[in-house]
């Protein structure tokens, strides 16, 4: 089993970036932030997560995308989303999703906890950890894979689960 801590849109929170990151930490195999942390490539906040460039990151300190090969199957896909137009529309992203062969894409910029499948591709925003848009919690996700499924389940900022939004997908 592989378990994944995916955040977004912190926008210069740290404390609140810290919290979440360290109520999880140890129970993870991965961290994602999928962009518009607004801090530091060396922040102590984001000692350990694997980090993208988005929008409101200025600076090179974060690359634009990041791949990870989390299984011998399952390549995951990170970006921000904001070269892809994910406010409007999801089909560049899923053309991206199929060119680097991704089974999991993780992105931001809309603010909008999300998640889909298409195509054999599970696609997951875990929204937005300061300013999150189409409903007032501010959210994160952790991903969970096992063998035969993927269990994406969302979160307050303050660690409460979020029902309505969480899915399970068969593999």
């Amino acid at each position: 089993m592989v378990k994944i801590l995916i955040v977004s849109d912190s926008h210069g929170w740290k404390t609140e970036l810290a919290n979440v990151i360290d109520r999880h930490r140890d129970e993870v195999n991965y961290m994602i932030h999928c962009g518009d942390s607004e801090l530091e490539g060396d922040a102590k906040q984001l000692k350990g997560v694997n980090v993208v460039r988005g929008n409101c990151d200025w600076g090179t300190d974060f690359p634009e995308d990041a791949m990870i090969q989390i299984t011998d199957d399952i390549l995951l896909y990170a970006t921000h989303g904001h070269h892809y137009n994910v406010k409007m529309t999801y089909v560049p992203l899923t053309y991206r999703a199929e060119e680097v062969g991704a089974r999991l894409v993780c992105f931001g910029h809309s603010h909008v906890a999300t998640t889909f499948k298409e195509n054999d591709v599970i696609y997951i925003n875990p929204g937005s950890l300061r300013l999150p848009r189409n409903r007032k919690e501010y959210t994160y996700c952790l991903c969970t894979i096992d063998k035969n499924s993927v269990d994406v389940t969302f979160y307050t900022i303050e660690g409460n689960i979020v029902e309505e939004l969480s899915t399970r997908y068969n593999m």
